[in-house]
């Protein structure tokens, strides 16, 4: 909150509700006046002074400034007051228990608990590292209307609850935190800009032990938000139009996009393109655009930081052979697209040379379905990508990203658990040999009526899959 200036001058410093701000006190020295004996006769003149009205000393403006101070203060405890009340935790205090993978592979998977969780589009876990000290505890978390709620990976019992008086939009996890998205108002957009109605655009990390506020920041989101962990030192919030990178303090490092306002027009390579599919690797994000006067898509690679966080720094953009394409995956070098007849993955250097081009095998309407948030379903296993197309499961190679094996008939891109490829398909969850991706075996599930896109996380020895608005967990 900006503090008015005031002149110089002696101060004291005033508490109120843990808040101090300093007051300059007004200027109380005076003149010595040259004495004559009135006995003598003289009677020094009396100075002239005309009608008192406005401000003619130190005095009234001293007054003025502490006035305005107090205005200021109150404003800003009043402000404070209201956002505190406005948000409720109960903070977690118990052990910090950190769970391990089965050394062994279990025989059976069964249903150990379940619970809403619309405001997730993927188990949301935080699994630290049984050997690294660093006081985190498996946590599982889940989002339902207005509240974050961690949980006991094993029990589903609830651990912490952090609440806003405010529409809940997503859950991710970045830089060992939890990070959540509240929808605002429209604040000062002009009417012009579709984000005016509001958007998701408060963007809070907690600690994901305790549920602790941990960082805020407020940026322009769309009321359609996706936030994309790079896996290191960037989240990337995802909007129909515009991408906003953040690291680690929730700083702003790039925007990408329709920005709110076009105060330096021209740094930004486009406006006006929507995004259909987004894919982050460390340090960098790719799009695929869709732009006025562009008759096929463009795919975009730039990075997740830049000098200036207007101008963003572009890898590569590349004009496609074809539309309906979606990025799939990448890495510190390349990229790789899917592309529609012929069905292919073609894959792009940071020179936008094409490196190859494989067929793969895609359900007749897996292209023309725009991916769930603009997000490719993608795993990360061993040496390799699991990628859902919609119907199959493709597996590509980490290194070069070319295709390796396609699991058919699948429900979602699986989870590594105790050294094995979990991959959901419509009887249960295949077990498969992450070498050449064989089926080892079939663990049943019942899903009941669900028949929708299946996401899998695991933590220690449970496995959870999201069906929907709901999260159940395994074990």
């Amino acid at each position: 909150m900006p503090m008015w200036p005031v002149s110089p001058g002696p101060t004291r410093a005033t508490h109120r509700a843990g808040q101090t701000s300093a007051v300059t006190l007004g200027d109380t020295t005076g003149q010595a006046v040259d004495s004559e004996d009135v006995l003598d006769g003289y009677v020094p003149p009396t100075p002239a002074r005309g009608p008192r009205h406005g401000f003619n000393n130190g005095r009234d403006y001293a007054v003025l400034a502490l006035v305005t101070l107090l205005v200021i203060a109150v404003t800003f405890i009043s402000f404070r007051e209201s956002e505190f009340q406005a948000t409720r935790l109960t903070p977690y205090t118990g052990p910090a228990e950190v769970l391990r993978q089965p050394e062994l592979f279990p025989p059976s998977l069964g249903e150990a608990w379940r619970t809403r969780s619309p405001q997730t589009w993927q188990p949301v876990v935080i699994n630290p590292q049984p050997d690294q000290n660093d006081g985190l505890a498996s946590t599982v978390v889940t989002g339902d209307v207005d509240t974050v709620t961690g949980r006991d990976p094993q029990t589903g019992d609830v651990r912490w609850t952090y609440h806003r008086d405010l529409p809940l939009c997503t859950i991710s996890t970045a830089f060992k935190k939890v990070v959540v998205a509240y929808r605002t108002d429209g604040r000062m957009l002009p009417d012009s800009d579709p984000r005016s109605v509001g958007g998701c655009s408060e963007i809070t990390s907690l600690k994901p032990t305790t549920g602790e506020r941990d960082r805020q920041r407020n940026l322009d989101g769309d009321t359609d938000l996706r936030l994309l962990d790079d896996g290191q030192d960037y989240l990337t919030a995802l909007g129909n139009n515009l991408m906003t990178s953040l690291r680690f303090d929730l700083v702003k490092t790039v925007e990408y996009g329709n920005v709110a306002t076009k105060v330096n027009p021209g740094k930004q390579p486009r406006y006006d393109c929507t995004y259909s599919s987004a894919l982050t690797t460390p340090g960098k994000v790719g799009v695929i655009e869709h732009c006025p006067n562009e008759t096929t898509d463009r795919l975009t690679v730039y990075r997740a930081s830049a000098k200036d966080a207007d101008t963003p720094e572009i890898v590569l953009s590349q004009l496609l052979d074809g539309s309906s394409a979606q990025v799939v995956a990448m890495n510190a070098t390349l990229t790789a697209v899917v592309l529609p007849n012929p069905d292919r993955v073609v894959i792009f250097d940071e020179q936008g040379t094409s490196t190859g081009s494989f067929p793969v095998e895609l359900g007749s309407e897996d292209l023309t379905r725009q991916s769930t948030g603009r997000t490719p379903l993608v795993t990360t296993g061993t040496g390799a990508f699991y990628w859902y197309t919609g119907t199959n499961t493709v597996v590509l190679s980490a290194t070069d990203l070319r295709p390796l094996w396609t699991v058919k008939d699948t429900l979602g891109p699986g989870t590594i658990f105790a050294g094995r490829a979990l991959v959901p398909v419509p009887d249960g969850i295949a077990v498969l040999s992450q070498a050449d991706g064989s089926r080892v075996g079939t663990f049943p599930a019942n899903r009941g009526a669900y028949r929708g896109p299946v996401t899998m996380n695991s933590i220690g020895p449970m496995v959870f899959e999201q069906r929907g608005e709901e999260l159940v967990a395994l074990h």
